[in-house]
């Protein structure tokens, strides 16, 4: 709930209004929803915007800053925040205070903590509560049950919820310190990845609705958890599209391949097709910007149907990984020279075929390499 920065409900001298705003009761909301409101937030409304900045010992300007940041809707100047906004404010406004963030880097915060935590609020409503809150018997509505159901789920969800944050943020922390330098911390080298849906468009003309949202919802899930179980970071899902980023090429290109092998496996999914590119990536609130990313799109659009698509420089990475050899010729003499002297040849996994240069807009002329799995099988 955001406020405006008028800052009404003080007189002249300062002092605060008693009544700035109707009270919650008459405000014609849904008891229900009061009720379930005030067992969530733990606490009862108590202060207007201008109130509760006032007692945060914050101005109305950045109080306001913080609450649209966090994604709360302008309430004027109703009495609808409760201690626990306060509370909040005061922290951020504390953070900024002691020098331990800028007062840019406190919105930032509250910014991407409120775009995080809104799309799990609403999955979490739409998805879970509304299928646990079904009526178990006849002639019970839902909101006889709302409130005990979420009564119980509360405390168990936000422990989870905790420990999850706990867990990414420390498997964020340990890639940052790795980072060799500053400058790395925040303009890194990673492999970027679009997989994205053949034919997306149409199906969304000819399926319904519900099936439609399984297929996106199976199409993501999967995605989510091959990216994950790979060692990769998905980074956002948009619908037919997943965009995955890893910290190596050979990472990244066995996510792609894993991806296309899975998905034309089951048959009720179309086909895909698979961008990578390497380079520079600048990172901002769990997002990845510029050329890289860009060209990673621009592959995606290009690629063959359930194939994958590199740059240059995600192929050279491969090969000065030892991950694919420069060519089939090259590793064709190494395996002869590794006979002659009765040893292994070298255990490429990937293959490389260079594709023919073409303009992609943007970008200018690109020479896209066509990625394959050697050996033609998926790995185990």
């Amino acid at each position: 709930m955001t406020v405006d920065d008028t800052g009404s409900g003080a007189d002249g001298d300062g002092r605060v209004d008693p009544e700035p705003g109707p009270e919650s009761g008459d405000s014609g909301e849904d008891p229900l929803a009061l009720r379930l409101e005030g067992l969530i937030l733990g606490a009862e409304r108590r202060y207007t915007p201008f109130q509760a900045a006032r007692s945060a010992g914050v101005s109305m300007e950045l109080a306001s800053r913080f609450w649209r940041a966090m994604g709360f809707a302008d309430i004027g100047q109703a009495k609808a925040l409760t201690e626990a906004d306060v509370l909040a404010l005061r922290r951020l406004a504390g953070l900024v205070e002691a020098g331990l963030l800028s007062e840019a880097m406190a919105v930032q915060v509250a910014r991407s903590t409120g775009q995080t935590t809104a799309r799990l609020a609403e999955w979490q409503i739409d998805s879970f509560l509304e299928g646990l809150t079904e009526p178990p018997e006849p002639g019970m509505t839902r909101t006889e049950v709302t409130y005990p159901i979420v009564e119980l789920l509360l405390p168990e969800l936000q422990e989870f919820l905790v420990y999850v944050w706990r867990r990414q943020l420390a498997a964020s922390a340990g890639r940052v310190v790795q980072a060799g330098d500053d400058e790395e911390m925040v303009d890194r080298r990673l492999a970027v990845g679009f997989a994205d849906l053949v034919g997306f468009t149409r199906l969304t003309r000819r399926m319904e609705e519900e099936e439609l949202g399984e297929l996106v919802e199976a199409f993501e899930t999967t995605a989510a958890d091959l990216v994950a179980a790979r060692g990769g970071r998905l980074i956002k899902t948009l619908g037919d599209e997943v965009l995955y980023a890893a910290d190596d090429a050979g990472t990244a290109a066995e996510i792609a391949l894993r991806l296309i092998e899975t998905m034309a496996n089951d048959e009720t999914m179309p086909e895909l097709r698979v961008g990578i590119a390497f380079g520079t990536v600048t990172t901002r609130m769990g997002d990845v910007f510029g050329t890289t990313v860009n060209l990673a799109s621009r592959l995606t659009s290009i690629a063959p149907k359930d194939a994958v698509l590199v740059d240059s420089a995600f192929a050279e990475e491969l090969i000065r990984t030892r991950d694919a050899p420069a060519s089939e010729a090259v590793a064709a003499e190494e395996a002869a020279d590794a006979e002659k002297e009765g040893e292994q040849p070298p255990a490429y996994r990937f293959a490389l075929q260079p594709m023919w240069q073409r303009p992609v807009r943007g970008l200018g002329v690109v020479e896209p390499w066509l990625l394959t799995r050697r050996g033609g099988g998926g790995e185990s």
